[in-house]
């Protein structure tokens, strides 16, 4: 047995390329990116599926038919990569790594193919109706029996290139689901396409046989043009709607001038970078990786990755992102993180993990399809056998006709269009979404809750006050606090810690640190315990009448720190919004009673609680649960995890949060309040698309099913409306990616 061509694949430095570690420490698994070929449906992806689940090792295969990417987990100890590809490809489809350039490269490939099959199609199709008309405007006898003969004969030559050219994607992938016992829409199609042809084949070779002298060259020409333009269209429209996802996830550039020891510079690809590496960037290129600026000052553009659209002035020794533009001048930079490390490489994989996973309408239509094939095969059977005995040429064009107009790829369409054309829209406004389904979800609420710090206040905080334990001085408890507060993502301890910068003071080491979310911090120091965190946390009987955070040791209270913060600018707009879209908003904060009702009527919120443990507030969201409430909980990400996990669908702040922590199903990079009520009307207006989409696919079947069965709706009009239905399903879903600020306002509203 010849060797896989894979097998290069199977050695680890070859895979890394397109796949990741994942799972515990204990039991690793290796989740790969694959760029698939040869999707048509709904039912392609359930074949690729089931079919990758059967191989040993594989614990998990998802396949996007929008995307044409499949992510597949499996275990490194049981099976390999070469076998995952050979399956695959024994399943009929092939499969490439889904690295950048190798999708890149794949796609212009398939998009020449296409043309062309198209540009063949088109062309045979005009000569075809030209020879053909003669018979529809003629009366009979003004032809003569040669001159039809002849002109029959013209058709079968010019359909030869139809068949053997334009119809082989269809006819390949039929035959790999005849030998894999399967079906997919290219089977029913295919099917009319035979049968088309052999009928007329057999009209003018013998037409004087059985089947009549009728040909039907001009309606198989015709419906292999329309089938070809909607895939056509139907590609260019998908590039559009996920326009802004794709230049997100490409705008890394392929090389980058790093500089040599002895101060040249050689042009090397990316992925020889390595960390404290000095790279120049030249104006318009994309930044590769995080790094600081060495050299130069300029403004550089964020606005795919944090939302911001105003160009950002960076200086000497300021903070640079992988995948920002550099907009001014030259300069170079230093290398500190790379790949998926950065905040580039974490938006990437959160796009990638989004476009995979499968919404509950997406997947109600992949389990319709297969059994929909089956019943249109049977029908188009029926209906030859009805009609056999009064004309077996009409037969034969009949069920043609039906298998061909019944194709359910309108209806495999209806969701994932829809949601991927919203995810790129809220891509264009920095927002970020881990789950198609929360779309569904978000569209459904009615009850929003907010947590108050980081989320409807600014997440810089800033200590205005420190009063210490006498014999300790204010830098020292400072130091000793930021000790802490460095193990911790709170808001508070990213205060603390900006306040430390300034101090000379240096901080000390500690041992057993514990995090109690929304409450505190607490560890070891010199055989004693510290804490920093609320007076309740650290067992203090005191009343704050200001915003602050209390520091002990074994001795009692040490420290009180007090902050400022202040309301975003947006946050009261945004309440307002809600409330005028006839939503219930309530504020739910583990801060002291002064601060939280302080918030709660600058913004306007009247429902509020304060002093809450995480306890007290999944206590609340269960409550609001039970009363039959649909619950949208917006937090910072990280501390109100437990929470955020529990709502029916969540909020997080992008801003000061590694992405890989932020446990929401949306994440608002830059940390504007004010797009919520926007977000909202996007998600029902999808959801509305959807079920606009779902509708016309259901209704065109029951109507044309009918027609087709009956004779009244030929092979070529059959065809050209089940291009149509693909067509308007996905213009359809891209009107979501049109609406500008002031639709979703009027729509929240």
């Amino acid at each position: 047995m010849p060797s896989s061509p894979w097998t290069i694949l199977d050695q680890q430095d070859q895979w890394q390329s397109f796949s990741e570690m994942v799972g515990s420490d204990s039991q690793q698994f290796v989740q790969s990116s694959l760029l698939l070929e040869g999707l048509r449906c709904a039912a392609c992806t359930h074949i690729i599926e089931q079919g990758l689940l059967k191989v040993s090792g594989v614990t998990s295969a998802r396949v996007s038919m929008s995307k044409s990417r499949a992510s597949v987990v499996w275990s490194p100890e049981l099976t390999r990569p070469s076998v995952i590809f050979d399956t695959i490809k024994a399943l009929g489809y092939s499969a490439l790594p889904a690295s950048q350039r190798e999708s890149e490269l794949q796609a212009q490939k398939k998009q020449r193919t296409a043309f062309w099959r198209w540009m063949v199609a088109g062309f045979c199709m005009m000569q075809v109706m030209m020879y053909a008309s003669p018979s529809y405007f003629i009366k009979a006898g003004e032809m003569t029996e040669e001159v039809r003969q002849l002109l029959n004969w013209a058709s079968w030559l010019l359909s030869m290139p139809v068949m053997i050219f334009s119809s082989r994607s269809f006819f390949s992938q039929a035959w790999q689901d005849l030998k894999n016992r399967q079906v997919s829409m290219d089977l029913p199609v295919t099917l009319g396409i035979v049968i088309t042809f052999i009928v007329s084949s057999a009209a003018t070779f013998e037409p004087n046989g059985w089947w009549g002298n009728t040909v039907y060259f001009d309606s198989l020409t015709m419906f292999v043009f329309f089938l070809l333009s909607a895939r056509l269209v139907e590609a260019k429209l998908h590039t559009r709607t996920l326009g802004a996802l794709e230049s997100l996830v490409n705008r890394i550039p392929e090389s980058i001038e790093r500089r040599n020891a002895d101060h040249t510079y050689t042009r090397i690809l990316n992925r020889q970078l390595q960390v404290n590496d000095i790279v120049r960037v030249h104006l318009g290129e994309a930044f590769p990786a995080d790094g600081v600026l060495t050299e130069g000052n300029t403004q550089v553009d964020e606005s795919l990755l944090t939302g911001e659209a105003t160009p950002i002035q960076k200086n000497t020794q300021d903070a640079v992102i992988a995948g920002s533009y550099n907009l001014s001048s030259t300069v170079h930079m230093r290398i500190e993180k790379l790949g998926d490390t950065t905040q580039y490489g974490q938006i990437v994989n959160l796009i990638h993990q989004a476009a995979m996973e499968k919404p509950r309408l997406a997947q109600i239509a992949d389990t319709v399809a297969r059994p929909f094939l089956l019943f249109v095969i049977a029908s188009a059977a029926l209906a030859a056998a009805l009609l056999w005995n009064e004309d077996p040429g009409r037969a034969l064009m009949t069920t043609a006709a039906v298998l061909i107009v019944t194709c359910p790829c309108a209806l495999s369409l209806a969701t994932p269009a829809a949601m991927l054309a919203s995810a790129s829209t809220f891509v264009k406004r920095g927002i970020l979404i881990r789950r198609l389904q929360a779309i569904e979800s978000l569209a459904a609420i009615n009850t929003v809750i907010f947590d108050k710090t980081g989320t409807l206040t600014d997440d810089r905080m800033q200590i205005v006050a420190t009063h210490s334990r006498d014999g300790y001085t204010e830098a020292q408890v400072l130091a000793l606090a930021a000790s802490l507060a460095q193990h911790s993502l709170h808001p508070v301890s990213r205060a603390i810690n900006l306040a430390q910068a300034q101090n000379d003071t240096p901080i000390v080491s500690l041992s057993n640190i514990q995090e109690e979310v929304g409450a505190g911090i607490q560890a070891i120091h010199d055989q004693q315990l510290i804490k920093l965190g609320s007076a309740k946390f650290c067992s203090l009987a005191m009343t704050a009448v200001t915003q602050q955070v209390y520091l002990t040791d074994a001795q009692g209270w040490l420290a009180t720190f007090e902050l400022s913060e202040s309301v975003k600018s947006r946050a009261a707009q945004a309440v307002q919004q809600l409330k005028d879209a006839q939503l219930s908003i309530e504020l739910l904060s583990g801060d002291q009673p002064h601060s939280v009702v302080q918030v709660a009527n600058m913004v306007g919120i009247q429902q509020f609680q304060a002093a809450c443990s995480p306890q007290d507030k999944l206590a609340r969201l269960q409550a609001l649960k039970h009363q039959g409430k649909k619950v949208l909980m917006v937090g910072d990400g990280l501390n109100d995890g437990p929470i955020l996990a529990s709502a029916h669908v969540s909020i997080a702040m992008g801003k000061g949060v590694p992405l890989s922590l932020a446990h929401a199903d949306y994440v608002l990079l830059n940390g504007d309040i004010g797009q919520i009520p926007m977000l909202i009307a996007q998600a029902k207006k999808t959801m509305r698309i959807v079920k606009q989409n779902i509708g016309w696919a259901i209704a065109y079947n029951l109507i044309c099913i009918p027609l087709a069965f009956t004779g009244v709706l030929s092979a070529w009009l059959a065809g050209l409306g089940m291009a149509l239905s693909s067509l308007l399903v996905i213009g359809n879903a891209m009107r979501l990616s049109r609406s500008t600020s002031s639709t979703y306002l009027k729509e929240a509203a």
